[in-house]
């Protein structure tokens, strides 16, 4: 009968244990979803704003050594990613390919000018940034004029703040579900095991000799969820991207493996910290306050 009830026991311990785990997984799982989209939201900025175009029109007549020289002249500005040299021949063809015609032999010649498109930095990606910036790339004789769209810009910060602002807060609001979740999980583990922790003290155990192995226990399985919630967010990326391919040019490595780590801290932090106070809270008990 011992041997049985010991059994029993033993197996209830690790059911406990195991749907413990599973709990903390799926609770930073959601956790390490909301990091990924926060990421992805980042990049997703980044991406739109370091794709906004300012075309800067020369001069008729200019030449190829002078717009060369231009080019390499913005290339070394501190608001510039990239340039591309448009020349008017090239401007011609994509214009046709739009039209789906040859205006060029309706007209009986290329009316268009020579251009460099300008790629700026996320960061200068602004209207004030981009005045303080063509404000000195006019004064260059070659320039004509810079051509960008003003609403454009403005509606795109415009939005990408407001997003960024639902998001946090958003997020801030999940992970103090996600604290409340694990503390609570915790919390009932190791109420099952309040009748342990008294025995062991009333046999004269220490206080810490006390939570050292429960302590050891819910470092465990913090760790373990964040594993596990670290390999579901990582066949999550994958399908999502076999859904939408698009989703590579989005993809950081180094940012995903900042979340990674950090569901794992989060995780073995509330984990440590929950089961502390928890044990704690029944070393601190009367043993008829047990069976309340």
């Amino acid at each position: 009968m011992e041997e049985f009830e010991s059994s029993n026991s033993s197996r209830k311990t690790k059911t406990l244990y195991v749907s413990t785990v599973i709990s903390i997984a799926l609770v930073l799982l959601m956790t390490g979803l909301l990091g990924l989209i926060l990421v992805h939201a980042k990049n997703l900025s980044k991406y739109v704003k370091e794709n906004i175009v300012l075309n800067i029109i020369v001069n008729e007549g200019a030449k190829e050594v002078d717009i060369t020289a231009l080019q390499k002249q913005l290339d070394a500005n501190p608001y510039v990613l990239k340039t591309q040299y448009v020349s008017k021949e090239l401007a011609a063809r994509n214009l046709t390919k739009d039209l789906g015609e040859d205006f060029v032999d309706f007209l009986g010649y290329n009316p268009l000018l020579s251009s460099i498109d300008v790629y700026l930095k996320a960061d200068y990606a602004n209207n004030e940034s981009i005045q303080k910036f063509t404000a000195t790339i006019n004064k260059n004789a070659l320039v004509k004029e810079v051509v960008y769209q003003k609403s454009l810009i403005d509606m795109v910060n415009q939005n990408i703040q407001g997003i960024g602002l639902v998001i946090l807060a958003f997020a801030s609001i999940l992970l103090i579900i996600a604290v409340a979740l694990i503390n609570n999980t915790i919390r009932l583990a190791i109420y099952s095991q309040r009748f342990l922790i008294k025995s062991m003290q009333l046999v004269g155990a220490t206080k810490s000799f006390i939570r050292k192995p429960f302590l050891s226990y819910g470092i465990l399985h913090g760790l373990l969820g964040g594993l596990i919630a670290i390999i579901l967010l990582l066949i999550t990326l994958y399908v999502a991207q076999q859904q939408v391919p698009e989703m590579i040019i989005l993809r950081d490595w180094f940012e995903f493996s900042m979340v990674f780590i950090g569901v794992i801290i989060l995780g073995v932090l509330i984990s440590g910290l929950s089961t502390y106070f928890a044990v704690s809270k029944f070393l601190h008990l009367k043993i008829y306050d047990l069976y309340k």
